[in-house]
């Protein structure tokens, strides 16, 4: 008996066993399971957060998630849209300007996307139109079905294995969601390319989650479940089934209302899936957990795995819980000119929150629209005027984001120019950088007209302007883009150490515009150093202000790779100014103190059990 175990041993070893213990049961064939996230009766409902909580709860269970976000609209990318269209672009490592949806999917799973995990309508057809002009159809009609949801199945199969961790390993799971609602008429190709898909993967690889939303009239409280009958009605019309109804709601699902849509859309009752408001998006993974989603999702999709503590989870729990325990407030005056869509500046706010939290602060944003504070507003609107001066004066510190356009650029300058003359903390992103520039050339170097040429193209003094690769003809895709390095010049940065006292970073760009490299000495002489620069040494990247608590702009977005565990260093360093710990912060060798680190326990209990505990508050905050 010993030697035909031993025997068995060695044989297995042979065939390549044991070669990565996992305590997942990985499904023996490795075949890619997807999970299609639709939206029914309006759109903006949460589908991406939701979306990237089902992704994060797989992946506390040791899955490799990757993600898709399909846009039915016709452009290429949202590189042109304006940010009162769609919200901010959002902008990837590979300098792919895409929807903020895929800014969730990076903060929530913590991973790398590309361009290509954008798929628009405008991308489809781009692409099977160039493969007709080169002849590839061999001569056939061109048509929607079957050429176009082809072309869409073979996009989402394509990417979904591309790479999405630093490790290197191919995903396992691929979250797609579809943007829009059911029954609009530009995303009828996708919704057939799906009831195709799911055929050809087979039913146990793909499966379809619903948003829909439950409307509750202020007249009778009562929850309203007919929205949700009909786009499930109309969705199984189109020839998909959902397997869970994610029900967004103000308050708690009753029992009721979740047995009525059980009952008329023909699924279990443990189907439905009740996410209501919360204080919190970091609170939607542990609400997903707390009803069996992730239970569900590996019995239905046959990804059977041991039931095992998922410490991932419990650093989300620790996050939310403190978000909800925090007493001391910080409050930061966003300057911009998007202020009256709160998605315009999207990533911006998460990097904020995300550094309060670590410093366990609460985080109030004092969104100021930069055109009130221009002289013109005080002739036509004096009221506007004082109230957002009076805000900019209440704040605790200064930020001003990045932008296009002439329209509220003084008042921004005007906004940097308090910030440097009160010694009030201040970070400048991009244009907010360029403009911190100009400011000091009108009222440092006394150069009374200087600005970028991007404003006025016949200033005597240009200290920003164009770059040579800039194409003016045309808009889409010409900017300077994606993940560049910025090296920097001297030991002595506020920034260098903040970033660890590393000699390099890795940041994202997005900018047509850069500060005039020529008159450079002009502003060091004065106390405004560029003290990091791009590679070749041409390009300014960071300035600092001597004798100044907090005086610090970047060319890059570094708001794009700030994480809820991971804030970004420019704007902790803002909030640290602001809430007056950054020379503490700085002397202790840039650590925070240990109230403000995550823990590996959270607590005595097991992260499953206070899961299973929670009881999440009815606030909204999407």
């Amino acid at each position: 008996m010993k030697k035909l175990l031993s025997f068995n041993f060695i044989r297995l070893l042979s065939n390549g066993g044991f070669k990565r213990f996992s305590p997942i049961c990985r499904h023996q064939s490795g075949t890619m399971k997807y999970i299609l996230v639709t939206g029914g009766v309006i759109s903006g409902i949460g589908k991406g957060i939701i979306a990237s909580s089902v992704g994060t709860i797989l992946k506390s269970c040791g899955l490799h998630v990757t993600a898709i976000k399909i846009d039915p609209y016709i452009n290429i990318d949202a590189g042109t849209f304006s940010p009162y269209e769609h919200g901010e672009v959002f902008v990837l490592d590979d300098g792919g300007e895409v929807d903020l949806d895929l800014g969730n999917y990076e903060r929530f799973l913590d991973i790398r996307l590309t361009k290509d995990n954008n798929l628009t309508t405008g991308k489809i057809y781009q692409s099977v139109i160039n493969k007709e002009r080169r002849g590839d159809y061999l001569g056939k009609t061109v048509q929607v079905v079957p050429h176009i949801t082809d072309a869409i199945q073979e996009w989402v199969v394509k990417q979904a294995k591309v790479p999405v961790e630093d490790d290197g390993v191919e995903p396992e799971v691929c979250v797609i969601e579809l943007g829009g609602t059911v029954g609009d008429i530009e995303s009828m190709p996708f919704i057939e390319a799906f009831r195709q898909f799911q055929f050809k993967v087979k039913r146990e690889n793909f499966c379809n989650i619903h948003v829909s939303l439950i409307p509750q009239p202020s007249t009778t409280g009562e929850q309203k479940t007919k929205p949700t009958q009909n786009t499930v009605r109309e969705l199984r019309g189109l020839g998909l089934s959902p397997d869970l109804i994610m029900c967004r709601c103000a308050t708690a699902l009753e029992n009721s209302v979740k047995e009525k849509i059980s009952m008329f859309c023909h699924v279990e009752p443990e189907q439905v899936i009740c996410v209501h408001d919360v204080s919190s998006i970091y609170k939607v993974p542990l609400l997903l957990e707390q009803q069996g989603v992730c239970g569900f999702l590996t019995r239905r999709l046959n990804m059977p795995m041991e039931t095992r503590p998922r410490r991932m989870l419990t650093k989300w729990k620790e996050m939310s819980d403190r978000s909800d325990r925090l007493l001391e407030h910080c409050s930061i005056a966003l300057v911009g000119k998007y202020t009256k869509f709160s998605d315009s500046y999207a990533s911006v706010i998460k990097a904020l929150e995300h550094s309060a939290l670590a410093i366990s602060h609460k985080l109030e944003v004092k969104n100021i629209d930069s055109a009130n504070l221009e002289l013109s507003t005080l002739q036509e609107e004096p009221v506007k005027y004082h109230e957002a001066w009076q805000k900019l004066c209440s704040a605790d510190g200064v930020l001003v984001p990045g932008g296009f356009g002439v329209r509220g650029t003084e008042g921004k300058i005007h906004a940097i120019n308090w910030a440097r003359k009160q010694k009030k903390p201040f970070l400048g992103v991009c244009l907010g950088m360029q403009l911190a520039v100009c400011e000091f050339a009108r009222n440092t170097l006394g150069w009374a007209d200087a600005n970028s040429t991007e404003f006025n193209p016949d200033t005597k003094h240009p200290v920003v302007i164009d770059m040579p690769e800039h194409n003016p003809g045309q808009m889409g895709g010409t900017m300077r883009l994606g993940k560049r390095r910025t090296i920097f010049m001297t030991n002595n940065s506020v920034l260098r150490k903040l970033y660890g006292d590393a000699e390099y970073v890795d940041e994202r760009h997005r900018h047509r515009f850069e500060v005039n490299p020529e008159l450079k000495s002009h502003f060091e002489e004065k106390g405004l150093r560029f003290v990091g620069q791009d590679v070749e040494g041409e390009r300014m990247e960071v300035i600092e202000l001597d004798d100044h608590p907090y005086f610090v702009g970047v060319q890059y977005h570094p708001e794009f790779t700030s994480r809820p565990i991971k804030p970004s260093p420019p704007y902790l360093g803002l909030l640290l100014a602001a809430a007056g710990k950054l020379p503490g912060y700085l002397v202790k060798g840039c650590q925070l103190s240990p109230r403000d680190t995550y823990s590996d326990r959270s607590g005595s209990s097991s992260p499953d059990s206070e899961i299973s505990e929670l009881k999440m508050p009815s606030l909204s905050n999407e």
